[in-house]
């Protein structure tokens, strides 16, 4: 049986749409699991009944961390929130991490997790950490353009066996202070946290870059889906 992933949506207010990358899809299809989309919602109870049907759950992409999820006002250089979709990851994680569920988190996905245990977040890595450092490529989004070092003591670099890693980057928000209870598992070259896990679980792994888009071409964006799938599989 292939296991069944629940993908956090991609929320349009000027369309009044929710909608989907297909790289969130296609990594995780290629990866051996059903991936579908949940719908837009916080409600416990529907939470609830998604989580007794899904096997891990992906956390995606998108707006900006509202910063009163970690105790902060918005400062000028921070992107408009989504309230809907901080509300609705809260409560999933509130419930996925209570059952012990699988949970993948990219780029806003590894700043929210962050966020949701007590870490804080850079609101705007340009003004807030400026580096050298290409954080936000400009397409196509598959090309690697800085490197991360991956901790030995890892759990990603059992899964890559490598200790550097080109990796594509597109995010003007990351990991300022991160929570007590997840681990570091890669830095950039200018110090922002890249991939964290959260020791005593099973698989809760977030990454700041997108495998997503580079999947196609690069093995070791696959091996992070893998990774993830056979997780979920073994629920």
């Amino acid at each position: 049986m292939k296991p069944m992933i629940g993908v956090v949506p991609l929320v349009d207010e000027k369309r009044d749409s929710l909608w989907m990358l297909p790289g969130y899809m296609d990594g995780l299809v290629e990866a051996g699991a059903i991936p579908v989309m949940l719908p837009l919602t916080s409600d416990k109870e529907t939470i609830s009944q998604l989580l007794d049907t899904v096997q891990g759950i992906l956390l995606t992409g998108g707006h900006d961390v509202d910063p009163k999820n970690y105790g902060e006002d918005p400062l000028p250089v921070c992107g408009a929130p989504c309230v809907e979709r901080d509300a609705m990851e809260n409560a999933l994680l509130d419930q996925a991490i209570e059952r012990d569920l699988p949970v993948l988190g990219i780029c806003r996905g590894i700043q929210f997790l962050n966020a949701y245990l007590g870490g804080t977040l850079y609101q705007d890595l340009p003004s807030q950490h400026p580096s050298k450092t290409e954080h936000h490529q400009s397409p196509p989004y598959d090309v690697p353009v800085h490197e991360v070092q991956i901790l030995k003591d890892s759990s990603l670099y059992k899964v890559l066996h490598v200790e550097t890693l080109s990796v594509n980057s597109y995010h003007h928000q990351a990991i300022k202070n991160p929570a007590e209870s997840l681990k570091i598992m890669a830095m950039s070259e200018d110090g922002i946290t890249e991939a964290v896990e959260m020791p005593g679980k099973r698989f809760v792994w977030a990454v700041q870059w997108h495998p997503e888009f580079s999947h196609k071409t690069d093995e070791n964006s696959r091996r992070i889906f893998e990774a993830f799938v056979r997780k979920c599989s073994e629920t």
